[in-house]
């Protein structure tokens, strides 16, 4: 199978700005690919969960390049739900692209090849899906990559806390605490982490101040449910 006959089944495609993690603020190229096969009450994308346009690797590689950006955002969703996902990342890199992938860490990210920079979503109990998480993830981060934990309330705080303090992650891992929209009060949130001696930092969902919702940037490629 070559680029042309495997595919991805996507759910909308935006050159936009990063709204979290370290490179909030930086334009990029976001690919949200649908499916995902965790329910999170806080999910603030069900559209992913919807049908999406199967493309093939080698037409989204070229609305991807039509925007002129280096960096480019797999997100979903949870990307690796497809199979030919690490193989995307493959062609994104060999055509001079630097590439995040953004996952809910329940399935394996030793699929992916080297280079591609990982955004690990950990699951703490107000999201409903704390034991789905895969426990071997986080030994498999490397310098550059990234985890954030979503939370919505104290116990989702106390939950982060165990959590770093029992990984050994990589010096260069970057760990972030973030609020869950329109529940937690970000200030609130700041005030768990100062009191607290965590190596972590504050994150905002920056495109969510930049924006309406449903309005994230510029769409490359209208790709409603169930087309194509």
């Amino acid at each position: 199978m070559n680029d042309r006959t495997a595919s991805l089944e996507v759910c909308e495609i935006l050159h936009t700005i990063a709204g979290e993690g370290s490179r909030a603020g930086q334009p990029l190229v976001l690919v949200r690919l649908s499916g995902c096969n965790l329910d999170c009450r806080w999910c603030d994308t069900p559209q992913a969960r919807r049908p999406g346009r199967v493309m093939s690797l080698d037409d989204l590689l070229a609305v991807v390049q039509r925007a002129g950006r280096k960096l480019v955002l797999l997100t979903g969703g949870e990307p690796l739900c497809q199979p030919h996902t690490p193989r995307f990342c493959r062609q994104l890199q060999r055509a001079g692209h630097e590439v995040l992938l953004e996952t809910n860490g329940s399935l394996d990210i030793s699929v992916l090849p080297g280079g591609v920079h990982v955004v690990m979503d950990v699951k703490l109990p107000g999201s409903g899906e704390q034991e789905r998480m895969l426990s071997g993830n986080a030994g498999r981060l490397r310098d550059g990559d990234e985890v954030k934990l979503v939370v919505g309330d104290r116990d989702d705080f106390e939950a982060a806390r165990e959590w770093l303090r029992g990984q050994r992650l990589a010096p260069g891992v970057v760990a972030t605490l973030q609020p869950v929209a329109g529940r937690l009060e970000p200030a609130r949130l700041a005030a768990w982490l100062l009191e607290s001696d965590l190596p972590a930092r504050l994150g905002l969902q920056l495109h969510k101040l930049i924006w309406p919702p449903g309005s994230d940037g510029d769409c490359l490629l209208d790709l409603g449910p169930g087309q194509g």
